[in-house]
């Protein structure tokens, strides 16, 4: 019976002192929920964003091609500044596991709006300026 009581009391130690250090062991090697990543990063989901509306503005220049409301030169050269604005967007995010520190994202976003600003300007539904009193209104870009 002595065996038993000491087995016992042997296996409640090991479990008393195994609990804490394998609660410290799972706190160190997992995130949880609570965990906050890096205020200066933006992760994948903004990423997925800036690619979607890199589309949104090649749908855009495809489309005022097609309608000939801008020509083929100038739809090409704003093709090729979106291009560069997505595959600069994709390799940042790729070279820090799909995340964009936030002022690289800002400025691409910048940079996709000032290519969107032109595009409408180009087309002639850009936002314009002045009240005409001087003679005219002029394009904002």
């Amino acid at each position: 019976m002595r065996s038993s009581a000491s087995l016992k009391t042997a296996i409640l130690a090991a479990i008393l002192i195994a609990a804490p250090l394998a609660g410290a062991y799972a706190a160190g090697h997992h995130k949880g929920a609570l965990d906050a990543t890096d205020p200066t990063d933006m992760t994948g989901p903004r990423v997925e964003a800036l690619v979607q509306q890199v589309q949104g503005v090649h749908q855009g220049i495809a489309d005022a091609r097609q309608a000939k409301n801008i020509t083929p030169a100038v739809a090409e050269r704003l093709e090729m500044r979106t291009a560069r604005i997505g595959q600069a967007a994709e390799k940042i995010a790729a070279s820090d596991h799909g995340r964009i520190p936030a002022a690289q994202y800002h400025d691409l976003l910048r940079r996709l709006d000032n290519v969107d600003q032109r595009l409408r300007v180009d087309t002639g539904t850009g936002f314009l300026m002045g009240d005409g009193s001087d003679g005219g209104n002029y394009p904002n870009g």
